[in-house]
């Protein structure tokens, strides 16, 4: 049995959620293994609906084990707000269910004022960001002076680790005309919240490699997608940690030799948050339209997504830096009715066709899709749930963004329902 990672193919809010739970029956253990609680997934089972943010789409399914690995940023206020929601859904989280790494990096108060301080500054330049502090943990990370979920555990020597966080966050923050951070003040945050995060620690890279070993079948869940990828996204209109299925891998401490399938996933159409590049965009009736029928509104933020034609260059482009091996498509129905869908085929670029996205920010904005037609279907896909139930024009669809996406549709999901769901190849099966 192969141990599967999913991930994102476009730019995230592909329907990961409903794919992860729907693959998480066949799985003993759910892995999240990068970005925070700015990635939402929406979960709808039994008529219920759940919104996740930072816990594993597996924490809904009993008798399952859901991880949090040292590649994600975590809030833990954001945390246990998560767990006590989920807990009045009667869903029962506890150390049986969710184990969080140790080595994780926290997200403060300090960073979540950060983001959006420099976001409101940035004017025409902002990124995009949710706000939440994620991108400035992970500078903090990377700078060697991040605050970790062990450091909760001795807070009678953690003042050395807090005075050279602060003696860099202060400096900004006096720069921008805030008010510094004291450290006893966050010390006593911390000290509030230390418990409630410390009940769940481990050392993940450990409880993995038993898991495996015992023969357990591991799932590894991505938060956003590719094409939001720190180094192979639509950079600087990006996350701030790496999405490609490498991370899976970096961001859970097992080896990438334990990775036995991926599955990416992609919409019918493309939809896009916040800033950036988006060359199939529709901003028009079109756009509207799909944006309606498609309910295209953050998870998380509320935010209304940008909407387009399904762009195959991008999605070509995602599965070859991410090693996917099957597409799951989703949200086909939402293209049910439309008398001609388009389909972004490759760019144009300085009056030259090319076959990739560029990696350069102001060649990014220069280039100018270029479109296939294809025509659309009259009946429903809705609920489908074989392929004899698919009007055959929405099958020959399907199969034409195989070959231009050079990539198998392993699964066609047809509603937010999870056994709305056809099967072509089942990723736990080597």
């Amino acid at each position: 049995m192969a141990n599967v990672a999913v991930v994102g193919a476009q730019w995230g809010d592909e329907g990961k959620g409903k794919l992860v739970d729907w693959l998480s029956e066949r799985a003993d253990v759910v892995v999240r293994f990068q970005g925070g609680h700015n990635a939402g997934h929406t979960l709808v089972i039994d008529g219920v609906t759940y919104k996740l943010s930072l816990l594993p789409s597996g924490i809904v399914r009993p008798g399952k084990l859901s991880v949090i690995g040292n590649g994600v940023v975590i809030d833990p206020w954001a945390l246990v707000a998560e767990i006590e929601k989920l807990s009045s859904q009667g869903v029962d989280v506890s150390r049986a269910n969710l184990r969080i790494a140790g080595n994780a990096t926290l997200i403060l108060p300090l960073h979540r004022e950060l983001d959006q301080i420099r976001e409101a500054a940035a004017g025409a330049g902002k990124i995009g960001t949710t706000g939440r502090g994620i991108g400035p943990a992970y500078e903090d990370k990377v700078g060697r002076r991040a605050i970790r979920v062990n450091d909760l555990a001795d807070l009678s020597t953690i003042g050395p680790k807090v005075e050279r966080l602060l003696t860099h966050h202060n400096a900004l923050r006096r720069g921008l005309g805030q008010e510094v951070v004291k450290a006893t003040d966050l010390i006593s945050q911390l000290a509030e919240v230390a418990p409630k995060v410390l009940a769940y620690s481990d050392a993940v890279w450990a409880l993995l490699d038993d898991m495996k070993r015992e023969g357990k079948r591991i799932l590894f869940e991505g938060a956003q997608g590719i094409l939001l990828d720190i180094d192979h996204g639509t950079y600087p209109y990006v996350t701030s940690s790496n999405t490609v299925a490498g991370q899976a891998a970096a961001g859970s401490g097992l080896g990438p030799s334990s990775i036995g399938y991926v599955l990416g996933i992609a919409k019918a159409y493309t939809t896009r948050v916040g800033s950036g590049p988006f060359p199939t965009e529709q901003e028009n009736e079109v756009g509207e339209y799909i944006g309606q029928r498609g309910r295209e509104f953050g998870t998380v933020t509320g935010r209304k997504r940008r909407c387009g034609w399904f762009d195959a260059v991008l999605v070509r482009q995602a599965i070859k830096t991410s090693g996917i091996h099957g597409i799951a498509l989703t949200k086909l129905d939402v293209l049910d009715g439309l008398e001609e869908i388009k389909v972004g085929v490759g760019y144009e670029l300085d009056g030259k066709r090319i076959e990739r996205f560029p990696a350069a920010e102001e060649a990014q904005k220069r280039v100018v899709p270029i479109y296939e037609s294809f025509e659309g279907w009259k009946g429903t896909t809705a609920g489908a749930r074989s392929w004899a139930q698919l009007p055959a024009q929405a099958i020959k669809y399907v199969k034409y963004l195989e070959e231009l996406i050079e990539c198998p549709v392993a699964l066609l999901s047809t509603s937010p329902e999870r056994d709305d769901t056809i099967l072509m190849k089942d990723p736990f099966e080597d």
